[in-house]
């Protein structure tokens, strides 16, 4: 069953794969060259560049590991920092927590 993509999502890999573009011509790399760097082909740098949505995500990482950003991508969702997450878990916690019988509360 296909779902329509949301507005905000196609907007996003639309931009991203502009933002590669510009970060490669900035740097003064060929679509060949990148492409090469990558391990693709200059048609797949292509299309992601024009936000292609069928284009697999691992090129957009591909693409970053060749501009040294590979870091963005895996900093995208840090469990660390996931404020949602975090308040979601925090809101289980119990009240308090009671020992077992014998059992003290030293590590």
């Amino acid at each position: 069953m296909d779902f329509p993509l949301p507005l905000p999502v196609e907007r996003a890999i639309r931009k991203f794969g502009s933002d590669i573009s510009l970060a490669r011509r900035r740097r003064h790399i060929s679509q060949a060259s990148l492409a090469e760097r990558m391990g693709a082909s200059v048609s797949t740098v292509r299309r992601m560049e024009k936000g292609d949505l069928r284009v697999p995500i691992h090129f957009f990482a591909r693409a970053l590991h060749v501009f040294g950003e590979i870091q963005a991508l895996e900093n995208l969702l840090d469990t660390a920092k996931d404020d949602i997450g975090l308040m979601l878990m925090d809101e289980r916690l119990p009240k308090r927590v009671r020992s077992k019988s014998g059992a003290s509360g030293a590590l």
